[in-house]
């Protein structure tokens, strides 16, 4: 675990211990620091903070053994293993996955650049083989995407309309799912040089899928996790390494016996709201549920929202407005902090 590939290099500096590695975050990159140091020591282990955007967050144990196996995993689904591979890291080192960027870089020697995750960290004119964004992220960057060779996008829903946006660029860019429990991605689709939209994730090398009986993701991934991971991410199995992504289980709507999924919901109206909307629900004395809409923005903002695309079970039968959303650490909508805030 103390070892440092000697092809490494960190914001353009070579390091020949981990030592002068340590002394040069703690001096400029506090928050990777905390990681490294935690990385280096004789545990291991290291503790991961969850973003919360599912649950309460929580801190858990993921073994380095597994954490590198992930990173070299990735390394070689994107044959990112020759020499001289660049790398960015624009998201914060405190989560999963700044910290799996690290580990990369670490155990395959790419040379890796550090900056404060910013809304577009692309701005300046250097160029990438490979680094990871989230959706608001790539959404600020598009003018200046074309100077990453691979990107890989996480921590949210690309909406289909971000999606046309890419269609065109050379960038070979991928939608991931994954979570901290699996170490980041264990599966990727293309989101452009592909004809039309495909729903369909790939799960990578050495790792198993099947569904349980309410149709959530089961993982079988040994080389990441010791036990089986049980997920609440509804799916439709394609085959045995093929899946769709439907929702969260707990984010299921009962209105009137109608089992409702706000995420497919949400992927119909995307076209008709520009701003960040998503889909949830309040107690009905008759329905016991029923389906709300919740837009970020002020009212006057947003009229005639084309609700067409909808079954009549799915139609909003309330719509609320909420100047700000109230997000994670990560960057993510906090589904069940705004709807406290509003209801």
């Amino acid at each position: 675990m103390h070892t440092i590939h000697p092809k490494f290099c960190l914001n353009e500096i070579p390091f020949s211990n981990k030592e002068e590695l340590l002394q040069y975050t703690n001096e400029n990159l506090r928050d990777t620091y905390f990681f490294l140091k935690e990385w280096f020591n004789a545990k291991n282990h290291v503790i991961v903070h969850t973003s919360g955007s599912t649950g309460s967050p929580k801190s858990i144990k993921i073994l380095k053994e597994h954490m590198i196996n992930s990173a070299l995993a990735t390394a070689t689904y994107f044959e990112l293993q020759e020499e001289e591979i660049t790398a960015l890291l624009c998201l914060s080192p405190n989560f999963i996955a700044g910290k799996m960027m690290l580990v990369r870089a670490l155990v395959s020697g790419w040379k890796l650049d550090v900056i404060e995750p910013i809304s577009n960290p692309l701005a300046k004119n250097k160029k990438y083989d490979f680094t990871a964004m989230v959706p608001l992220q790539v959404h600020h960057s598009l003018k200046d995407l074309h100077k990453v060779k691979i990107l890989i996008v996480g921590g949210g829903v690309v909406s289909r309309t971000l999606q046309k946006k890419l269609k065109g660029l050379k960038t070979k860019i991928y939608a991931t799912y994954g979570m901290t429990e699996t170490i980041t991605h264990i599966a990727v689709k293309k989101i452009n040089h592909i004809s039309g939209i495909t729903n369909y994730f790939e799960v990578l090398p050495n790792i198993k899928i099947e569904k349980d009986k309410r149709n959530c993701l089961i993982i079988d991934a040994p080389n990441l996790s010791k036990t089986k991971i049980i997920t609440n991410d509804i799916v439709k199995l394609i085959d045995d390494k093929h899946f769709c992504w439907k929702g969260r289980f707990d984010n299921i709507i009962n209105s009137g016996g109608i089992k409702i999924i706000p995420e497919q919901v949400e992927i119909k109206l995307d076209k008709s709201i520009k701003q960040r909307f998503f889909i949830a629900s309040e107690k009905d004395a008759i329905l016991g549920q029923k389906v709300i809409l919740i837009v970020e923005g002020e009212t006057p903002k947003i009229k005639n929202i084309d609700f067409s695309p909808l079954d009549k079970y799915e139609k909003p039968k309330s719509v609320y407005y909420l100047n700000k959303f109230i997000e994670t650490k990560t960057g993510k909508i906090n589904r069940k902090a705004c709807l406290e805030t509003l209801l």
